[in-house]
């Protein structure tokens, strides 16, 4: 499988740099525990190989698309990748810690709070959406779930070739299994809640996206 070349963008400011230096941790440490290969896990999860050194050495900000590959490749969830192992019953997230894994070109961002373990994974995302802010994202696991409610702004989700516009207080609940996607509709900032839920992660090779380079790494984007 032919994987095209990779560019990445300005250097990462030192909270991001942070961020990507502790998510490449957690990645070889995760494929070293199995005794894989870079090779194994690039080919298992889709990615280049160049893309998997780069996340791998804290060289690249990788896409939430790429970081859901590497999560459902080595069964861990995406959360695992974000957070150290956790030590206590719980884990508090203070308001500005939450691990911000995209960012819009009109300020917005995706910020990931708070997870579980597997193999049932529940993710919570804030996000925000500045004026023209759109993210779109590719199907992720078969039986994965979605729930996102506005808080402010008015949301246009897609899912599939259905679209629905979403002002604050409204909610919606779709499948995440097929592509789908959230813009901004409005003519002022947005911000929304979002929780996804991924079962059976790392029970079986269920990856809809396994053996498929991350539309992504193709495009060398690092916010998709």
């Amino acid at each position: 499988m032919m994987h095209p070349q990779v560019h990445y963008p300005a250097p990462m400011d030192e909270g991001t740099a942070s961020l990507a230096s502790a998510i490449g941790g957690r990645v070889r440490h995760e494929r070293q525990a199995r005794r894989w290969t870079l090779d194994r896990l690039a080919d298992v999860a889709g990615v280049s190989r160049r893309m998997l050194v780069n996340v791998e050495q804290g060289a690249a900000n990788p896409s939430v698309g790429t970081l859901l590959r590497l999560s459902d490749a080595l069964g861990v969830g995406l959360p695992a990748l974000v957070e150290p192992p956790e030590t206590a019953p719980f884990k508090v997230t203070r308001r500005g810690e939450g691990a911000a894994l995209w960012t819009g070109d009109a300020g917005g961002r995706g910020v990931l709070v708070a997870g579980t373990r597997p193999p049932d994974v529940l993710e919570l995302w804030d996000w925000s959406l500045g004026v023209g802010d759109a993210h779109t994202s590719e199907a992720h696991a078969a039986g994965t779930h979605e729930l996102l409610q506005v808080h402010d702004g008015r949301v246009s989700v897609k899912v599939g070739d259905q679209v629905a516009t979403l002002d604050a207080g409204d909610a919606i609940g779709f499948a995440g299994d097929v592509d789908h996607g959230y813009a901004n509709a409005g003519l002022e900032p947005a911000r929304f809640s979002l929780t996804v839920f991924e079962p059976g992660v790392g029970t079986s090779p269920r990856s809809s996206r396994a053996g498929q380079p991350d539309k992504a790494d193709k495009a060398g984007a690092s916010d998709a």
